[in-house]
Protein backbone atom coordinates (compact mmCIF):
# COMPACT_ATOMS: atom_id res chain seq x y z
CA UNK A 1 0.00 0.00 0.00
CA UNK A 2 2.91 2.45 0.65
CA UNK A 3 4.51 1.53 -2.65
CA UNK A 4 1.20 2.30 -4.34
CA UNK A 5 0.73 5.68 -2.17
CA UNK A 6 4.11 7.13 -3.62
CA UNK A 7 3.25 5.96 -6.78
CA UNK A 8 -0.05 7.93 -6.82
CA UNK A 9 1.53 10.86 -5.10
CA UNK A 10 4.22 11.04 -7.62
CA UNK A 11 1.94 10.96 -10.80
CA UNK A 12 -0.65 13.44 -9.12
CA UNK A 13 2.86 15.70 -8.93
CA UNK A 14 4.25 15.45 -12.30
CA UNK A 15 -0.06 15.93 -13.52
CA UNK A 16 -0.16 19.35 -11.47
CA UNK A 17 3.40 19.93 -12.68
CA UNK A 18 2.22 19.61 -16.71
CA UNK A 19 -0.86 21.64 -15.64
CA UNK A 20 0.98 24.66 -14.47
CA UNK A 21 3.87 24.58 -17.42
CA UNK A 22 1.12 24.63 -19.65
CA UNK A 23 -1.63 26.89 -17.83
CA UNK A 24 1.70 29.26 -17.69
CA UNK A 25 2.68 29.01 -20.64
CA UNK A 26 -0.63 29.72 -22.84
CA UNK A 27 -0.76 33.10 -24.53
CA UNK A 28 -3.82 34.70 -23.58
CA UNK A 29 -6.07 37.52 -25.12
CA UNK A 30 -9.77 39.29 -25.01
CA UNK A 31 -11.57 37.23 -27.68
CA UNK A 32 -14.87 36.60 -26.27
CA UNK A 33 -18.16 38.11 -27.04
CA UNK A 34 -21.48 38.08 -24.36
CA UNK A 35 -23.16 35.74 -26.40
CA UNK A 36 -24.66 33.50 -23.65
CA UNK A 37 -23.76 29.70 -23.92
CA UNK A 38 -25.02 27.07 -26.08
CA UNK A 39 -25.47 23.71 -25.57
CA UNK A 40 -22.17 22.30 -27.15
CA UNK A 41 -18.44 23.88 -26.99
CA UNK A 42 -17.55 25.46 -30.13
CA UNK A 43 -14.19 26.46 -30.83
CA UNK A 44 -12.63 29.57 -33.41
CA UNK A 45 -9.45 28.18 -34.88
CA UNK A 46 -7.94 31.31 -36.91
CA UNK A 47 -4.61 30.29 -38.93
CA UNK A 48 -2.61 33.15 -39.75
CA UNK A 49 0.65 32.89 -42.77
CA UNK A 50 2.52 36.03 -43.09
CA UNK A 51 4.64 34.62 -45.85
CA UNK A 52 3.03 34.82 -48.95
CA UNK A 53 1.09 38.25 -48.36
CA UNK A 54 -2.11 37.62 -50.11
CA UNK A 55 -4.20 40.66 -49.65
CA UNK A 56 -6.42 40.01 -52.29
CA UNK A 57 -7.96 42.57 -54.28
CA UNK A 58 -9.38 45.20 -51.77
CA UNK A 59 -5.72 46.79 -50.69
CA UNK A 60 -6.65 46.01 -47.07
CA UNK A 61 -3.56 46.38 -44.76
CA UNK A 62 -3.10 44.55 -41.41
CA UNK A 63 -3.40 41.46 -39.45
CA UNK A 64 -5.79 39.30 -42.05
CA UNK A 65 -7.09 35.82 -40.97
CA UNK A 66 -6.86 33.09 -44.02
CA UNK A 67 -7.76 30.80 -42.40
CA UNK A 68 -10.92 30.17 -40.68
CA UNK A 69 -12.46 26.65 -39.10
CA UNK A 70 -15.15 26.08 -36.45
CA UNK A 71 -14.76 23.13 -34.23
CA UNK A 72 -17.87 22.15 -32.25
CA UNK A 73 -18.21 19.32 -30.05
CA UNK A 74 -22.02 18.63 -29.33
CA UNK A 75 -22.66 16.62 -26.21
CA UNK A 76 -24.08 14.09 -28.04
CA UNK A 77 -23.07 13.13 -31.80
CA UNK A 78 -20.34 13.63 -34.16
CA UNK A 79 -17.78 16.20 -34.01
CA UNK A 80 -17.52 18.64 -36.66
CA UNK A 81 -14.91 21.05 -38.35
CA UNK A 82 -16.28 23.50 -41.29
CA UNK A 83 -14.24 26.00 -43.12
CA UNK A 84 -15.77 29.68 -43.51
CA UNK A 85 -14.15 30.96 -46.55
CA UNK A 86 -11.44 33.74 -46.19
CA UNK A 87 -13.37 35.97 -48.99
CA UNK A 88 -16.64 35.81 -47.56
CA UNK A 89 -18.40 38.82 -47.47
CA UNK A 90 -19.93 40.10 -43.88
CA UNK A 91 -20.85 44.04 -43.14
CA UNK A 92 -19.36 45.17 -40.02
CA UNK A 93 -20.53 48.59 -38.74
CA UNK A 94 -22.00 48.94 -42.20
CA UNK A 95 -19.55 48.79 -44.09
CA UNK A 96 -18.61 45.59 -46.79
CA UNK A 97 -15.69 43.85 -45.95
CA UNK A 98 -13.99 40.25 -46.68
CA UNK A 99 -14.12 38.57 -43.46
CA UNK A 100 -10.37 37.74 -43.03
CA UNK A 101 -9.86 41.47 -42.74
CA UNK A 102 -12.05 42.04 -39.86
CA UNK A 103 -9.52 41.07 -37.75
CA UNK A 104 -7.37 43.62 -38.70
CA UNK A 105 -9.67 46.36 -39.31
CA UNK A 106 -11.87 46.21 -36.10
CA UNK A 107 -10.69 43.63 -33.78
CA UNK A 108 -10.87 40.45 -32.06
CA UNK A 109 -14.47 40.63 -31.05
CA UNK A 110 -15.74 41.75 -34.05
CA UNK A 111 -14.49 39.10 -35.81
CA UNK A 112 -16.29 36.96 -33.29
CA UNK A 113 -19.11 38.58 -33.41
CA UNK A 114 -19.19 37.50 -37.42
CA UNK A 115 -18.14 34.35 -36.72
CA UNK A 116 -21.41 34.02 -34.35
CA UNK A 117 -23.81 35.64 -37.06
CA UNK A 118 -22.52 33.26 -39.65
CA UNK A 119 -23.43 30.36 -37.43
CA UNK A 120 -25.90 31.12 -34.96
CA UNK A 121 -24.10 29.80 -32.29
CA UNK A 122 -22.04 31.33 -29.73
CA UNK A 123 -17.96 30.75 -29.76
CA UNK A 124 -16.69 29.28 -26.79
CA UNK A 125 -12.63 29.57 -27.44
CA UNK A 126 -10.43 30.96 -29.53
CA UNK A 127 -7.37 29.49 -30.87
CA UNK A 128 -5.14 31.40 -33.28
CA UNK A 129 -2.36 29.58 -35.39
CA UNK A 130 0.65 30.74 -36.70
CA UNK A 131 0.89 28.33 -39.94
CA UNK A 132 4.71 29.00 -40.06
CA UNK A 133 5.08 27.40 -36.41
CA UNK A 134 3.26 24.60 -37.51
CA UNK A 135 6.55 23.33 -38.81
CA UNK A 136 8.36 22.97 -35.31
CA UNK A 137 5.44 21.09 -34.42
CA UNK A 138 4.99 18.50 -37.19
CA UNK A 139 9.18 18.13 -36.91
CA UNK A 140 8.44 17.48 -32.88
CA UNK A 141 5.55 14.79 -33.52
CA UNK A 142 8.21 13.03 -36.20
CA UNK A 143 6.17 13.53 -39.17
CA UNK A 144 2.28 13.06 -40.68
CA UNK A 145 0.59 11.50 -43.17
CA UNK A 146 -0.83 13.68 -45.66
CA UNK A 147 -2.88 12.90 -48.54
CA UNK A 148 -3.67 14.48 -51.93
CA UNK A 149 -4.36 12.93 -55.21
CA UNK A 150 -2.44 15.26 -57.96
CA UNK A 151 1.34 16.01 -58.91
CA UNK A 152 2.37 19.17 -57.95
CA UNK A 153 5.53 21.15 -58.73
CA UNK A 154 4.81 24.56 -57.50
CA UNK A 155 7.64 27.02 -57.09
CA UNK A 156 5.67 29.97 -54.49
CA UNK A 157 4.76 27.16 -52.37
CA UNK A 158 7.47 25.34 -52.82
CA UNK A 159 5.17 22.31 -52.99
CA UNK A 160 6.61 19.51 -54.78
CA UNK A 161 4.39 16.77 -54.39
CA UNK A 162 3.75 12.84 -56.06
CA UNK A 163 0.00 11.89 -56.32
CA UNK A 164 -0.73 9.40 -53.08
CA UNK A 165 0.07 9.88 -49.61
CA UNK A 166 3.18 10.48 -47.77
CA UNK A 167 5.10 11.40 -44.19
CA UNK A 168 6.63 14.22 -44.52
CA UNK A 169 8.34 16.49 -42.50
CA UNK A 170 7.65 20.31 -40.96
CA UNK A 171 8.54 22.11 -44.21
CA UNK A 172 6.48 19.90 -46.56
CA UNK A 173 3.25 20.33 -43.76
CA UNK A 174 3.39 23.90 -44.20
CA UNK A 175 4.05 23.68 -48.08
CA UNK A 176 1.10 21.63 -48.34
CA UNK A 177 -1.09 23.89 -46.28
CA UNK A 178 -0.01 26.96 -48.38
CA UNK A 179 -0.43 25.74 -51.86
CA UNK A 180 -3.55 27.39 -53.91
CA UNK A 181 -2.08 28.32 -57.49
CA UNK A 182 -1.97 24.69 -58.61
CA UNK A 183 -4.87 23.91 -57.38
CA UNK A 184 -7.70 23.54 -59.42
CA UNK A 185 -10.18 24.67 -56.47
CA UNK A 186 -7.61 27.83 -55.33
CA UNK A 187 -8.55 28.97 -51.85
CA UNK A 188 -11.16 26.57 -51.26
CA UNK A 189 -8.77 23.60 -52.37
CA UNK A 190 -6.06 25.20 -49.60
CA UNK A 191 -8.87 25.21 -46.99
CA UNK A 192 -9.27 21.88 -47.60
CA UNK A 193 -5.93 20.65 -47.39
CA UNK A 194 -4.92 22.96 -44.27
CA UNK A 195 -7.77 20.91 -42.55
CA UNK A 196 -6.48 17.88 -43.52
CA UNK A 197 -2.98 19.18 -42.02
CA UNK A 198 -4.06 19.72 -38.52
CA UNK A 199 -6.46 16.67 -38.25
CA UNK A 200 -3.37 14.96 -39.14
CA UNK A 201 -1.14 16.91 -36.19
CA UNK A 202 -4.32 16.42 -33.87
CA UNK A 203 -4.61 12.58 -34.50
CA UNK A 204 -0.75 11.73 -34.05
CA UNK A 205 -0.39 14.31 -30.99
CA UNK A 206 -3.50 12.26 -29.17
CA UNK A 207 -2.08 8.59 -29.95
CA UNK A 208 -0.58 6.76 -27.39
CA UNK A 209 2.84 6.75 -28.95
CA UNK A 210 3.26 10.96 -28.53
CA UNK A 211 1.36 11.05 -24.85
CA UNK A 212 3.07 7.87 -23.49
CA UNK A 213 6.49 9.53 -24.50
CA UNK A 214 7.00 12.27 -22.31
CA UNK A 215 10.05 13.91 -23.60
CA UNK A 216 8.73 13.80 -27.10
CA UNK A 217 5.21 15.36 -25.58
CA UNK A 218 7.16 17.75 -23.98
CA UNK A 219 8.59 18.98 -27.39
CA UNK A 220 5.18 18.68 -28.93
CA UNK A 221 3.77 20.85 -26.09
CA UNK A 222 6.60 23.61 -26.27
CA UNK A 223 6.10 24.28 -30.29
CA UNK A 224 2.58 24.36 -29.55
CA UNK A 225 2.51 26.60 -27.04
CA UNK A 226 4.89 29.01 -29.24
CA UNK A 227 2.55 28.67 -32.04
CA UNK A 228 -0.56 29.34 -31.10
CA UNK A 229 -2.57 32.17 -28.91
CA UNK A 230 -5.65 31.66 -26.97
CA UNK A 231 -8.97 33.41 -25.54
CA UNK A 232 -8.63 34.81 -22.22
CA UNK A 233 -10.74 31.72 -20.63
CA UNK A 234 -8.67 28.81 -22.32
CA UNK A 235 -7.04 25.94 -19.82
CA UNK A 236 -4.71 23.19 -20.30
CA UNK A 237 -8.45 21.70 -19.93
CA UNK A 238 -9.54 23.45 -23.02
CA UNK A 239 -6.77 22.75 -25.24
CA UNK A 240 -6.88 18.91 -24.83
CA UNK A 241 -10.40 18.89 -25.25
CA UNK A 242 -10.21 20.76 -28.80
CA UNK A 243 -7.26 18.33 -29.20
CA UNK A 244 -9.66 15.31 -28.64
CA UNK A 245 -12.48 17.13 -30.92
CA UNK A 246 -10.27 17.85 -33.79
CA UNK A 247 -9.34 14.15 -33.95
CA UNK A 248 -12.74 13.17 -33.83
CA UNK A 249 -14.06 15.53 -36.36
CA UNK A 250 -10.95 13.97 -38.88
CA UNK A 251 -12.21 10.93 -38.25
CA UNK A 252 -14.45 8.19 -39.98
CA UNK A 253 -17.08 9.28 -37.74
CA UNK A 254 -16.77 13.27 -37.79
CA UNK A 255 -18.01 15.64 -40.07
CA UNK A 256 -15.83 17.83 -42.07
CA UNK A 257 -16.44 20.77 -45.12
CA UNK A 258 -17.44 24.04 -45.72
CA UNK A 259 -20.42 26.36 -45.39
CA UNK A 260 -22.62 27.24 -47.76
CA UNK A 261 -22.49 29.85 -50.08
CA UNK A 262 -24.78 31.06 -53.35
CA UNK A 263 -21.88 32.75 -55.42
CA UNK A 264 -18.19 32.48 -54.79
CA UNK A 265 -17.50 35.33 -57.06
CA UNK A 266 -19.60 38.05 -56.16
CA UNK A 267 -17.93 41.61 -56.49
CA UNK A 268 -18.35 44.57 -54.32
CA UNK A 269 -16.85 47.79 -55.41
CA UNK A 270 -13.97 48.50 -53.22
CA UNK A 271 -13.91 45.18 -51.90
CA UNK A 272 -13.51 42.69 -54.93
CA UNK A 273 -14.26 39.51 -56.11
CA UNK A 274 -16.14 37.98 -52.62
CA UNK A 275 -17.85 35.21 -51.07
CA UNK A 276 -21.49 35.79 -50.79
CA UNK A 277 -22.55 33.23 -48.09
CA UNK A 278 -25.66 31.39 -48.01
CA UNK A 279 -27.16 32.42 -44.31
CA UNK A 280 -30.22 29.91 -44.36
CA UNK A 281 -28.17 27.38 -44.47
CA UNK A 282 -25.58 27.55 -42.94
CA UNK A 283 -27.73 28.49 -39.51
CA UNK A 284 -29.59 25.34 -40.10
CA UNK A 285 -26.15 23.47 -40.75
CA UNK A 286 -24.75 24.96 -37.33
CA UNK A 287 -27.76 24.25 -35.29
CA UNK A 288 -27.42 20.72 -36.56
CA UNK A 289 -23.87 20.09 -35.68
CA UNK A 290 -24.90 21.83 -32.13
CA UNK A 291 -27.38 19.47 -31.52
CA UNK A 292 -25.33 16.21 -32.54
CA UNK A 293 -28.01 15.24 -35.42
CA UNK A 294 -26.47 15.88 -38.34
CA UNK A 295 -24.87 12.54 -39.64
CA UNK A 296 -20.80 11.79 -40.24
CA UNK A 297 -19.52 12.81 -43.46
CA UNK A 298 -18.38 15.59 -45.80
CA UNK A 299 -20.99 18.90 -46.26
CA UNK A 300 -21.06 22.28 -47.31
CA UNK A 301 -21.76 23.46 -50.78
CA UNK A 302 -17.57 22.50 -52.35
CA UNK A 303 -18.83 18.86 -51.75
CA UNK A 304 -22.24 19.77 -53.45
CA UNK A 305 -19.88 20.96 -56.18
CA UNK A 306 -17.45 17.30 -56.04
CA UNK A 307 -20.38 15.38 -56.54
Amino acid sequence: MAVLATLLAAALIAGLSAWHWVDSGLRRADWLTARPSGPATSWLILGSDERDGTTGQDGTTGERTDTILVLTKPKNGPSSLISIPRDSLVEVDGALSKINAVLGLYGRKSLVAKIEDITGQKIDHVAKINFGGLTTIVDALGGVELCYDQDVDDEKSEMHWKAGCHVVDGKQALAFSRMRYSDPQGDFGRAQRQRQVIGAIAKKAASPSTLLNIPKLTRVGGAAMAAISVDERATPATMARMLLAFRDASGAGGITGTVYWTDPGYYVDGVGSSVLLDDARNTELFKQLVDGTHKAGVVGTQSEQQV
